[in-house]
């Protein structure tokens, strides 16, 4: 498989978007656009019209639950996949009931990352030679 669509990496912290950044680039030649906070990512989501998006849960201005609940509502079939350094249970849940299409920790070695993100991206997109085909 090898992804060549856009990837919308949000998360406030500058040196979490380059590292998952890097291992998004193992998927293929993905487009990568980012935003620091839930609000910038609404924004950036509505120009960009990415084809996933990498949500940090904890972040200034709107949280990734919050931002996760805004851009079901102008896309309904966004493909979200939540990223964080917590894991508790109620969280997890609650992304997922809001249509999360996974959930992965931060301090996940990048190997498995890279793979978790790999099977969920063959999950939704199916596993074609190149997917998605961005326009």
């Amino acid at each position: 498989m090898k992804f060549e669509g856009k990837i919308l990496l949000v998360d406030d912290e500058a040196h979490v978007r380059k590292y998952v950044g890097l291992i998004t680039r193992t998927l293929g030649s993905p487009t990568v656009v980012e935003a620091s906070n839930g609000q910038e990512a609404l924004e950036v989501y509505k120009r960009e019209k990415p084809d996933l998006v990498l949500l940090d849960v904890n972040m200034p201005i709107l949280d990734g639950i919050g931002t996760l609940r805004e851009l079901k509502k102008i896309d309904p079939d966004a493909v979200v996949i939540m990223l964080t350094s917590l894991a508790n249970r109620q969280t997890v849940e609650e992304s997922l009931e809001l249509g999360a299409s996974n959930y992965i920790r931060k301090d996940t070695p990048k190997d498995e990352i890279a793979l978790r993100l790999r099977e969920t991206i063959e999950a939704i997109f199916g596993s074609e030679e190149s997917v998605p085909a961005s326009p």
